[in-house]
């Protein structure tokens, strides 16, 4: 099956009590993929820097669909990919054991 594609955007700020920066990412996903996510946690390990250890559960609001029509999506993902810049949450879900 040949699910429709579409753009998300999603971000974490973090400021004081935890250290400085922010998690963005530009994503190719289906409504599904996506709708899965939230309540998963997902785990980027020290992309802020050495002991950052940054990890959290997705929560509604923090992805946000980018309205780009779905072919210019398909078009593009062809030649970038499924991750178009910054961290694709989809990549980091924890793995239960």
């Amino acid at each position: 099956m040949n699910e429709t594609k579409y753009l998300w955007n999603f971000g974490w700020n973090f400021g004081r009590g935890f250290g400085y920066g922010v998690v963005e990412g530009l994503f190719v996903a289906t409504e599904a993929e996506v709708d899965d996510l939230i309540g998963e946690v997902v785990d980027f390990g020290e992309i802020l820097g050495k002991h950052s250890e940054v990890y959290g559960e997705i929560e509604e609001g923090e992805i946000r669909k980018v309205e780009i029509d779905p072919e210019t999506v398909a078009k593009v993902s062809a030649v970038l990919g499924d991750t178009w810049s910054g961290y694709n949450p989809l990549h980091y879900v924890e793995e239960d054991e």
